[in-house]
């Protein structure tokens, strides 16, 4: 498969299939980082509303196979969270599809800046947002003092 074979949609973070994939992402990252504190789970349903950010699902053959959501945090900058793609689906363009996506749905809102936290243990997550022309930058928000975290960002 290719990443034409990826359907993006806007879906609602409550949704069965969003939900699933979220608790797959937790489950991964709980058992990457079982440090105290290290994983920082929060996205409320709010943050996603139409208008204020986006929560996607990427499907290939109808199957739910990676999410990913942008959420304002002021007037120009968005951060990307919960970026997420299926063990089985991993290195065949789906996270590409998904960067792109919430791009767009940053660019969408108005954002000209976005932000993201990965983890030093996301080998794959940190290529591909430094091939997708993001820089790493000083730790922000909830992940200041974070020493698990690696936060990065990207103008539009």
């Amino acid at each position: 498969m290719t990443a034409i074979d990826v359907g993006i949609q806007r879906r609602d973070i409550l949704s069965p299939d969003a939900q699933a994939l979220i608790a797959a992402l937790n489950g991964e990252l709980a058992s990457t980082y079982p440090e105290e504190g290290a994983t920082h789970f929060r996205l409320d349903p709010s943050e996603v509303a139409e208008g204020i950010g986006a929560f996607l699902v990427a499907f290939r053959a109808g199957v739910p196979v990676g999410c990913g959501a942008v959420r304002r945090i002021d007037a120009r900058t968005g951060e990307l969270k919960r970026m997420y793609v299926t063990p089985e689906v991993r290195g065949q363009g789906v996270g590409q599809a998904l960067l792109v996506a919430l791009q767009a749905e940053a660019r969408r809102l108005g954002l000209a800046r976005v932000v993201l936290e990965t983890g030093v243990r996301q080998a794959r997550a940190l290529s591909l947002y430094e091939r997708n022309g993001f820089a790493r930058i000083a730790p922000f928000g909830e992940y200041v003092g974070s020493p698990l975290s690696v936060c990065m960002a990207k103008d539009l």
